[in-house]
């Protein structure tokens, strides 16, 4: 298993620079941005999406470029909401999507990752997070959102997906009509098999999902196609009054209940060890992809301590035998 970072934690470093201070910290891998929610500055370092796609020689300098320096891609980014009720977003979003996928098939990648989305209700408005099943009108919204929109165009993109040798994997993140194991699952079973999830733990605590447990679930499904790096901080004060449904802004930390925190500072080394060897145990072997979003910590010192912790995760060597056997 290896250790890599979403170079967008370093978006104000030219790309050459991001990728000098990501190798000699020693990870392994890089995840770009490739547009909608995520900047994709990186690439457009290097071009841009549209050059890099149509241009062989723009992509052999852009390859020579990470590989030189010890790293692969293990992802292209373009997390956005192609489902969204303003058409010229979900326009944007899906462009970023179809531009990652080709961009994606091009470098030799075999992951994109992103969200799902979220549309309106039926009779329109902003995108509609439905998390009750009453009022009716809720479950109304919810089948409008699965069976009108988000069932038809993620079958369309499977489709595309498979034409192109690439997966997609959905961050489930609430706010989306995909957010939890059951709703992968679900999105999985009726638009096809080249989705699945880009798994992040750090989504999934607050809402009371233990990532363990979900690991157990999705991966002998086949379903975990990428993992984000990210920890959650439960505050147990604020949490006890206000439960984890918290709408504050991320900056006001005392008040809220729980935050992203970097890898090791919102669950121990040992949590993290389990993590690892669940996610070994049912076959996934490739990228952590530390993602930085505290507020507490700077860039530098919370991959530094992100990467203090997964190092110690991650049995690099082959697992040996045991004494006893025979092959």
């Amino acid at each position: 298993m290896k250790i890599g970072v979403l170079t967008a934690l370093f978006h104000d470093k030219p790309l050459e620079e991001a990728l000098d201070i990501i190798a000699a910290a020693g990870v392994q891998a890089v995840e770009f941005g490739g547009g909608a929610y995520p900047t994709s500055k990186h690439l457009d370092d290097a071009g841009g999406v549209d050059k890099l796609i149509e241009d062989e020689g723009a992509r052999k300098s852009f390859l020579k470029l990470t590989e030189s320096r010890g790293l692969e891609i293990s992802a292209i980014s373009v997390h956005g909401n192609p489902l969204h009720p303003n058409k010229a977003i979900a326009q944007e979003h899906h462009e970023a999507f179809r531009k990652g996928v080709l961009l994606a098939e091009k470098l030799g990648v075999g992951v994109v990752n992103g969200f799902s989305g979220c549309p309106s209700g039926p009779a329109g408005g902003d995108p509609n997070w439905v998390t009750c099943a009453w009022p009716d009108e809720f479950r109304d919204i919810l089948n409008y959102q699965w069976n009108v929109v988000g069932i038809p165009y993620w079958t369309e993109q499977n489709a595309y997906l498979k034409a192109h040798n690439v997966k997609f994997a959905i961050e489930a993140h609430p706010g989306f009509i995909v957010y939890n194991p059951e709703t992968v699952l679900k999105l999985r079973d009726a638009a096809g098999e080249q989705i699945g999830c880009n798994f992040d733990p750090s989504h999934f605590w607050w809402q009371g999902i233990d990532p363990i447990a979900a690991v157990r679930v999705l991966g002998p499904a086949g379903a975990i196609f990428h993992v984000h790096a990210k920890d959650t901080r439960i505050d147990p004060a604020n949490s006890a009054v206000n439960g984890n449904l918290d709408v504050k802004s991320y900056g006001d930390i005392l008040l809220r209940s729980w935050v992203f925190r970097s890898v090791g500072y919102g669950h121990s080394q040992v949590w993290w060890n389990e993590f690892v060897t669940n996610l070994r145990m049912v076959g996934y072997d490739w990228v952590l992809s530390i993602e930085h979003e505290d507020g507490m910590m700077s860039t530098m010192e919370g991959l530094n301590k992100a990467l203090a912790t997964l190092e110690v995760a991650v049995v690099k060597e082959k697992p040996g035998a045991m004494f006893w056997a025979k092959d």
